[in-house]
C-alpha cells in the first residue's frame, strides 16, 4: 500500500495546479490511467479567458457567462471565479508559461475573442495554449522531490468509511489497477480529488482525448455525491470533417478571427439563425450546422477564413494550419470541412466554494466537477480559468485542516474471479452505447429518444455488472463501466428537464420555463 498526504487523480490542468501548490507543504501522489500528456487539457486551443485589459471590466465577464449559461449559472460560483482570473494567469505566467505577446497591447499579451465574449480577454499560447500550458507545468511538477506520479494507473473505485462498514461518510484513498502489471493495488490518503475530465467518450464524435470516459463522476456517484446538470453536454461547433483526423478541433478563435461558415455552395448561413451570427454561444452554433446538415443532406458545412493572410494563419493558428495542409487542405485558399462534436461536460459531481464534495476529504476540481460556473451552457475558455480557481481554493481547505488517522485498508479482493472468457462482450457493448447515444441523447432530443436509450441503458447496466462480478478488471472494463453510469446520468437528468434551455433542445419542450433549476441527482 502507497500512501500519501494529498492523492490526485488526473494529470490535467486542475490535477497539475494543485501537486504544483500542495507539494512544498504535502507529499503529494498524482496518478493518471495514461501519460501525463494523454488529457482533455492538452487539447485545448483557445485559451483562458480572463480581465486582464483595461477596457474590460469584471462585471462584463461575469454578465457574459451568466448570458452564456441561460439563467442557470450560480452567481456566486461565477463571480468567484472571475474574480480570480488575473490572480491565476499571474501565477500560469510566474510557472512560465510562455502566452502568445503582443506589445501594443496594455496587457503586453495578445487577446483574442471567442463567442459570447463582448471583449477580446482570450489570453493564449498561439492555437495551442492547453499543450503549452501541460508541457510547462509537466516539467515543474517531475522537477519536484515531493510529488510521486504514476502513471498507466487507472482508478478502479473510491475507498469510503460506507465501503468499509465504518461510520461517517469520508474518503481514504482508491483501489488503482496498475495497467502495466494487472495488479490492484491500494493508495491511501488523507485527502483525495477528483480531477478526472470529462465523459465526451460515451459519444460516437467527439473531441475529447480516448481519456474521457467519466471515471471521475462515475466513482463520485458510486461513493453518494449528488451530480448536478449532466443533461448539458456541450457539443463543439467545428471538429474537422476528414476520414484520416481523429477528434481534430478547429478552436472557435478561427470563428472569433473572422472565420465564416457556409454550405457547400458558398452559402452563408448563420445570420439566418441568430443575430450574432458565427461569434453567436456554442449550443447556438452547434445546432445552426447540425439543422442544415439535416435540411440539405450534408456530411458537414465549412468555416472559410481564407480572407486571411497566410502569415496571419500561421502566426495565430500554426497547429491548425500546419495539421490542414498534411490532409490536403490549404487554409489561406479553400475552406475547413467541419461537423459537431461532443466536447465538454458542463455538469459533474456537485461542489462548493472549496471544491468539497457531499464525502469527507474527497474533491472535485476541473471539467468533473459542477461548480455552478457553467450553467446551461459554458462560455468558452472559462474552463481552463476555473481548473486554476478551484484547484487554489482546494488547496487552501486542504491545508488549513486537521491530519486525521486513516485506518488499514484491506488489500483489493480478486480471490472469487477468473479471467474473462470474451473480451468481445467489453468492445461490442461500448460500440453499441456511443451509437444510441449519439442517435438519441445528442444534440436535439425527444422523449422517446431518451426513453429508448434508458432501457437499453439498463440491460447494459446488468450485462457489465455481472461481467464486473465475475472477471478480473481491465481498464476497457472499467472505462466501460464508467461510461454507462455517465450515461445513465445524462439521459436520468434530460429526462427530468421539460425545456429547451442552453444546451438541452428538446423538441416535446420547445419552451423555456420560467425559475429554472439545476437538475440535482442523488444517488
Amino acid at each position: 500500500m502507497q500512501q500519501f498526504d494529498t492523492l490526485i487523480i488526473g494529470s490535467g490542468l486542475a490535477g497539475l495546479t494543485l501537486a504544483l501548490k500542495l507539494a512544498d507543504q504535502q507529499r503529494v501522489g498524482l496518478i493518471t490511467k495514461q501519460s501525463m500528456l494523454d488529457g482533455a487539457s492538452g487539447w485545448a486551443q483557445g485559451g483562458i479567458a480572463a480581465v486582464l485589459s483595461k477596457e474590460d471590466s469584471l462585471e462584463a465577464h461575469i454578465q457574459d457567462t451568466l448570458i452564456a449559461g441561460a439563467g442557470l449559472c450560480d452567481p456566486a460560483a461565477t463571480a468567484f471565479v472571475v474574480e480570480h482570473g488575473k490572480a491565476s494567469i499571474d501565477w500560469l505566467i510566474a510557472q512560465g508559461v510562455p502566452f502568445t505577446r503582443e506589445q501594443n497591447q496594455d496587457t503586453g499579451y495578445h487577446l483574442t475573442r471567442e463567442g459570447g465574449h463582448s471583449q477580446r480577454r482570450i489570453i493564449h499560447a498561439a492555437d495551442a495554449t492547453g499543450a503549452v500550458v501541460q508541457e510547462t507545468l509537466i516539467r515543474r511538477v517531475l522537477e519536484h522531490p515531493n510529488i510521486t506520479v504514476l502513471e498507466h494507473y487507472m482508478s478502479v473505485d473510491l475507498i469510503t468509511s460506507k465501503k468499509l462498514g465504518l461510520s461517517g461518510n469520508r474518503c481514504f484513498g482508491v483501489y488503482a489497477l496498475n495497467c502495466l502489471s494487472d495488479e490492484v493495488v491500494t493508495i491511501a490518503a488523507q485527502n483525495t480529488i477528483l480531477a478526472t475530465g470529462g465523459t465526451g467518450k460515451v459519444y460516437l464524435y467527439t473531441t475529447n482525448p480516448d481519456t474521457a470516459t467519466g471515471d471521475g463522476i462515475a466513482m463520485a456517484w458510486r461513493a453518494g455525491c449528488r451530480v448536478a446538470n449532466m443533461e448539458f453536454i456541450q457539443f463543439h461547433p467545428t471538429c474537422l470533417y476528414h476520414p484520416e483526423a481523429k477528434s481534430f478541433l478547429i478552436t472557435e478563435a478561427v470563428r472569433g478571427e473572422g472565420g465564416i461558415l457556409k454550405l457547400p455552395n458558398g452559402t452563408r448561413f448563420m445570420p439566418q439563425h441568430d443575430p450574432r451570427a458565427e461569434l453567436a454561444p456554442r449550443d447556438v452554433v452547434a445546432r445552426a450546422i447540425d439543422y442544415e446538415m439535416k435540411k440539405h443532406g450534408l456530411d458537414c458545412v465549412y468555416l472559410d477564413i481564407s480572407h486571411q493572410s497566410v502569415e496571419f494563419l500561421q502566426g495565430h493558428f500554426p497547429n491548425i494550419f500546419a495539421r490542414c495542409l498534411e490532409l490536403g487542405i490549404n487554409i489561406s485558399q479553400d475552406p475547413i470541412p467541419v461537423v459537431p462534436a461532443a466536447h465538454y461536460t458542463c455538469g459533474g459531481v456537485m461542489t462548493d466554494l472549496h471544491a468539497r464534495t457531499d464525502v469527507d476529504n474527497l474533491y472535485a476540481v476541473g471539467e468533473t466537477a459542477y461548480t455552478g460556473l457553467h450553467g446551461a451552457n459554458r462560455l468558452a475558455s472559462n474552463s481552463l480559468l476555473e481548473c486554476v480557481v478551484f484547484a487554489d481554493a482546494a488547496v487552501r481547505d486542504i491545508l488549513g485542516k486537521e491530519v486525521l488517522r486513516i485506518p488499514e485498508l484491506p488489500e483489493w479482493d480478486e480471490s472469487r474471479v477468473t479471467d474473462a472468457d470474451e473480451q468481445i462482450v467489453i468492445s461490442h457493448n461500448w460500440a453499441e452505447l456511443r451509437h444510441f447515444m449519439w442517435d438519441y441523447v445528442g444534440i436535439v432530443r425527444t422523449n422517446k429518444r431518451l426513453q429508448r436509450a434508458w432501457h437499453r441503458i439498463q440491460l447494459l447496466q446488468s450485462e457489465i455488472q455481472e461481467f464486473y462480478a465475475h472477471f478480473h478488471v481491465n481498464s476497457d472494463l472499467l472505462e466501460l463501466r464508467n461510461l454507462v453510469t455517465n450515461a445513465e446520468l445524462i439521459v436520468e437528468s434530460a429526462l427530468q428537464r421539460h425545456e429547451s434551455r442552453g444546451l438541452h433542445f428538446s423538441r416535446d419542450y420547445p419552451q423555456l420555463q420560467d425559475n429554472p433549476q439545476p437538475t440535482v441527482l442523488r444517488p
